[in-house]
């Protein structure tokens, strides 16, 4: 029977196409086991598959899976797909998605960032053997994070190979850079041939991000390293002498499911210990999600894998990549920022940021400013967002220009500005965004300011214009680097945040870790600021995204897989979480950079990683394949949605028995009670703990209830006697209904603190009250 979610997203893509025969790419699991012996391969066995559907007309195969995924990827109509579900030893026929790299250079935002936790532990022979995936836009193995001074022979156990192409011989390759595949065949199949005068087909990085991330989760030592001045000092990676593999999925449409799945099932097979991953879309149920099920399938086999949270922020619901298997991560700043301060001709000085590298603008002159969004010089909105062809070059010469942020990127705003003949550019954030700021190498003199700062700017220039005597005027001036910024870390606005869409008993993101102006390694090719104009060269640049925190989470657990190799990805995870931090460099609870105002569990998860304890974490909470597929179970997946994502048959009488979907073993605890009127409501958690600390230990509890709540822990004390001993603890929660309007919700965290004078694990948990509609 055709699953009734298989057929709402068929109707979903038929009423979006121009015709419901529209080819297009789906992704087809097969009973692996069940092969009949006449074919001698399985992809003679899946070509026979898709002849039986499609008489005289094979629909091409673009790839075949058989590693972390059984089964292969082809271009159909929906006509065709429906029949391929119809045959016996079809599991699941899923429509493919496209998703977007996690960095703020796209139309929302824009952006960049620096080194930071990298000096945090010294160059050692930590993650020397181990090897390090990135799934994302290739690399450009010439830069210096990527030479291989001083490793040892590749790692016996490697299986993977350098693929040659365009720019890029097998010799690219070293014993730092050991591995390096592409995979185009699902783009190509909806774009057509791709262009090769932009793009490289091979695994070089034609865009910049992928070199960027690679060189953020295991760059080497570089020194001096900085962009046009700023962030001078030494560039380095989390684990430094960790070996990288490239993967390169991503093109100038987007990364397209079906080629992510070839890259998650080349990864595993080559022998990847973690797989680094700053893409994501739209959420939608874990058994039609390619990422969600390539990374079970890496999971399984003993690879961890740590996903950007996404861009969204700051609004709620925004997260992606929220499978209890992946360690989701959000984005924080760090102690450094880049002021370029607006001073307006009343003498005021709004406060902002930039990486502009080229000559200033006139010491101690005043400009005339203009903003375009008010119909004078442009065709109002447009002009006010500077698109091109907005600006009217007699408006707009020889003055600073003010562009509000939004629809095109914050660089490409400026090269509209300086192609209209305006000498600088002040870039203001819309309420959206509020205070959260991001710095950029803008192709002339430019800042960017907050919300209120924009604000105060257009009544500056209002009041201005009505006098006569003085017109509005401003300059900018650029203040270099500044270090020791206090507070810090803060969430980053454009971080984006929970509740968990998809599973509210699993608190999501995981971490926050930096993410906001880091300075990683950069292709020769392509301009700082990515505009196709631009170019300046730079060996390094500073960029932002949830896409840049991910690979520092992914290098963090390379090293603590080499100090600890029988640790599983979910105990990686649970040392990650259980020793990450909430206060900033002032001793308060970090805030959140869009707002100002305190940060919650939605928007940090746990905490903000901290390295070294993460090493000695003292308990840790494990969980297996067996405990991901009972939460299956009890989020009431069907069998068959199960076997999609676990590739295992499913038995959920078990599961259901051991409770509900927030039992999982995970280190965070989040319960979502709906009210409908009943006034008392009460849950319980279940936990187990493993010892990883001293063979002796004793654990007392300390809790930090959510308001008007009642929490209590029992035992209250945990008794270790070796290494290695699991013990359980159940957790209840008792509370109030609160008044709430219909289909409102309200949220209240607290955490449980397991700790033994030396080690601390701490939880969060989180209360979630709804009044259904």
């Amino acid at each position: 029977m055709l699953s009734l979610l298989f057929l709402l997203s068929l109707l979903s893509l038929a009423t979006s196409s121009s015709t419901n025969e529209q080819p297009r790419t789906f992704i087809v699991q097969v009973q692996h086991d069940t092969k009949p012996s006449i074919f001698p391969t399985h992809q003679h066995w899946y070509i026979s598959s898709l002849s039986s559907i499609s008489p005289g007309d094979t629909p091409r195969l673009l790839h075949t899976y058989d590693t972390v995924f059984h089964g292969f990827s082809a271009k159909l109509s929906l006509t065709e797909a429906l029949k391929l579900q119809t045959l016996p030893h079809i599991i699941a026929v899923i429509p493919e998605r496209v998703r977007h790299l996690h960095t703020t250079r796209s139309p929302q935002f824009l952006g960049l960032k620096t080194a930071d936790s990298a000096g945090l532990l010294k160059e050692s022979d930590f993650g020397s053997d181990l090897v390090i995936g990135v799934i994302d836009t290739g690399i450009w193995p010439e830069r210096q994070s990527f030479n291989d001074r001083d490793l040892g022979p590749v790692p016996s156990k490697w299986k993977g190979v350098c693929v040659s192409g365009k720019d890029f011989a097998s010799s690219s390759c070293n014993r730092k850079l050991i591995g390096a595949r592409f995979f185009c065949n699902g783009y190509e199949a909806t774009n057509g041939k791709m262009n090769e005068t932009t793009e490289y087909r091979s695994p070089r990085d034609s865009d910049g991000h992928g070199t960027h991330t690679a060189s953020i989760a295991a760059g080497r030592y570089v020194f001096p390293a900085s962009t046009f001045g700023y962030a001078h000092g030494v560039a380095a990676g989390m684990a430094p002498k960790a070996r990288l593999a490239a993967y390169k999925v991503c093109w100038n449409a987007g990364c397209y499911d079906s080629d992510i799945l070839a890259a998650f099932d080349a990864a595993v097979s080559d022998g990847v210990d973690v797989i680094s991953l700053s893409v994501g879309g739209v959420v939608v149920p874990y058994h039609l999600d390619a990422i969600a099920i390539g990374s079970f399938g890496a999971v399984d086999r003993g690879v961890f894998v740590s996903a950007s949270a996404g861009n969204g922020g700051p609004g709620g619901l925004s997260v992606t990549n929220v499978a209890p298997w992946v360690t989701t991560v959000g984005a924080g700043t760090i102690d450094r920022d880049f002021p370029a301060d607006v001073k307006l001709g009343n003498g005021k000085v709004i406060s902002g940021v930039s990486l502009y590298g080229g000559p200033g603008l006139a010491s101690g002159k005043m400009y005339p400013i203009v903003y375009a969004g008010t119909g004078d010089g442009g065709d109002g909105y447009s002009g006010s967002l500077c698109l091109e062809g907005s600006l009217d070059p007699k408006f707009v010469e020889g003055k600073i220009v003010l562009c509000d942020r939004g629809i095109n990127s914050r660089a490409a705003k400026g090269e509209v500005v300086k192609m209209a003949g305006g000498v600088g550019m002040i870039l203001a954030n819309g309420v959206f965004e509020g205070e959260g700021l991001v710095a950029d190498c803008h192709v002339l003199p430019a800042t960017a300011v907050g919300a209120s700062g924009g604000d105060e700017i257009r009544k500056y220039m209002s009041a201005a214009a009505k006098s006569k005597s003085s017109p509005p005027a401003a300059t900018i001036v650029f203040k270099g680097t500044r270090v020791n910024v206090r507070p810090a870390p803060v969430v980053s606005a454009f971080s984006a945040r929970g509740p968990n869409p998809e599973s509210p008993e699993i608190l999501k993101p995981d971490i926050i870790a930096p993410g906001l102006n880091i300075l990683a390694a950069w292709p020769d090719k392509i301009g700082p600021s990515g505009i196709p104009s631009d170019k300046r060269k730079i060996e390094f640049n500073i960029l932002s995204g949830t896409s840049m925190a991910c690979p520092h989470v992914s290098g963090l657990a390379a090293l603590l897989k080499a100090a600890h190799p029988e640790w599983s990805p979910a105990a990686i995870r649970s040392a990650l979480m259980t020793t990450a931090y909430t206060v900033d460099n002032r001793g308060e609870t970090m805030l959140d950079e869009s707002t100002g105002n305190v940060s919650t569990v939605l928007d940090f998860g746990a905490g903000h990683v901290h390295p070294q304890k993460a090493m000695d974490p003292g308990l840790i909470y494990d969980i297996t394949s067996f405990n991901y597929m009972d939460f299956l179970c009890n989020s009431n997946y069907t069998l068959s949605n199960i076997q999609v994502v676990t590739r295992r048959s499913a038995d959920c009488s078990g599961a259901k028995r051991a409770g509900h979907a927030g039992n999982l073993n995970y280190p965070s605890l989040s319960v979502v009670f709906q009210q409908y009127g009943k006034h008392q409501m009460s849950a319980h958690f279940i936990r187990t703990v493993t010892n990883v600390g001293d063979a002796n230990s004793v654990y007392k509890v300390t809790i930090r209830p959510p308001g008007e709540t009642l929490v209590t822990v029992q035992p209250e004390k945990l008794v270790f006697r070796r290494v290695g001993q699991k013990l359980n603890f159940l957790v209840r929660v008792e509370t109030t209904a609160v008044k709430l309007a219909p289909g409102a919700s309200s949220l209240r965290s607290g955490s449980i603190i397991w700790s033994d004078g030396k080690h601390t694990a701490t939880s969060p948990i989180v209360v979630t009250m709804q009044q259904p509609l």
